[in-house]
């Protein structure tokens, strides 16, 4: 079994999705556990991919083609995943901030954190404030992660906090903030949750507070 998932793994870490797709399928057939092809396989590769991202190793276009094999992947083997394996281990709204038309790293969090398990309702770019709230109050999420690009956006984070404190909706949710003008002083500031400097990091940190 071990050779299967490492080769799911290898395949999802190189970014290569018609081998990866068709390694899961030859792990299917030989009996492996969908659970264990997105525990052992998936997630763990995009562990890896983060943490060489995070050291240098990897750039952005690494990030991007391996997390697109990943989604492949869990195409494929979602549904047959039943019980525990299919248990989310929790919601998060995602969106770039009002003013701001970057998708990149939002689309990249977004498929790192269902890689890791997790639902996520996507609002795309240019989220108002008012529509983050709206997403909060009907979703429900246990995060809300917040992407802003450029400068000029920043403070749209810091006006969404403050609409859901003013809503009575702080408290429900977890706030996090990413994107490259922000920094862990600014998300302090503000009083996000929590910083992420890269997707790997977000997925970390959501790790750390979701229970």
């Amino acid at each position: 079994m071990a050779s299967e998932i490492d080769t799911i793994r290898d395949w999802v870490i190189k970014g290569k999705r018609k081998e990866a797709v068709e390694a899961a399928r030859s792990a299917l057939a030989a009996g492996i556990d969908p659970g264990v092809i997105m525990k052992d396989g998936l997630i763990a590769a995009m562990s890896i991919v983060g943490q060489k991202f995070s050291s240098g190793e990897f750039f952005l276009p690494h990030m991007m083609i391996a997390a697109r094999a990943m989604t492949e992947v869990v195409d494929v083997i979602k549904p047959l995943l039943v019980g525990e394996a299919a248990a989310k281990k929790g919601k998060a709204v995602v969106g770039t901030v009002a003013g701001d038309f970057h998708d990149i790293g939002k689309n990249i969090v977004k498929m790192m954190m269902e890689g890791a398990g997790y639902e996520v309702v996507d609002l795309g770019v240019d989220v108002a404030v008012d529509k983050f709230v709206e997403a909060v109050r009907s979703e429900e999420p246990d995060f809300l992660l917040m992407s802003a690009l450029i400068t000029l956006t920043m403070e749209s984070t810091r006006r969404t906090i403050d609409a859901l404190n003013a809503a009575g909706l702080r408290g429900g949710v977890k706030v996090g903030v990413g994107g490259a003008p922000l920094t862990q002083k600014f998300a302090d500031e503000i009083g996000a949750d929590f910083y992420g400097a890269d997707a790997y990091e977000c997925v970390l940190a959501c790790n750390r507070l979701v229970h």
